[in-house]
């Protein structure tokens, strides 16, 4: 299976789950809610999954998950390419915003100068 997409849903700053994605295989098969969760070394790629209400004492279950850990990394490799991806986009954007701001800024106290 051959990963042809992966798509970064909601990106969180402040808190352990750092972006939730959604994976593509073969422009055929979708894997939705896989979680980019900090732990206190790395960053961990968690599978879907639910709560599980058996009482077998695992409070969540996996839905679907990679079988062998060569696919694990091949997954793990893409979405955290794509996570960082984000990041960088979402940096660029606010050193834009901020750039046109300080310009916004300067231009506003160079007119006033030129008014008084």
């Amino acid at each position: 299976m051959t990963i042809t997409d992966v798509k970064i849903r909601g990106l969180y700053q402040e808190e352990r789950l750092k972006a939730v994605a959604s994976v593509t295989f073969d422009n055929e098969l979708v894997v939705h809610d896989i979680k980019i969760i900090q732990t206190s070394t790395r960053l961990i790629a968690a599978m879907p999954s639910r709560k599980d209400t058996t009482g077998t004492g695992r409070i969540y279950r996996d839905i679907a998950h990679p079988i062998n850990i060569e696919t694990r990394k091949k997954i793990e490799d893409a979405v955290f390419a794509a996570y960082q991806e984000a990041v960088e986009a979402i940096k660029d954007s606010q050193e834009k915003d901020n750039q046109e701001a300080v310009e916004a800024i300067k231009d506003s106290q160079e007119k006033d100068n030129q008014e008084a």
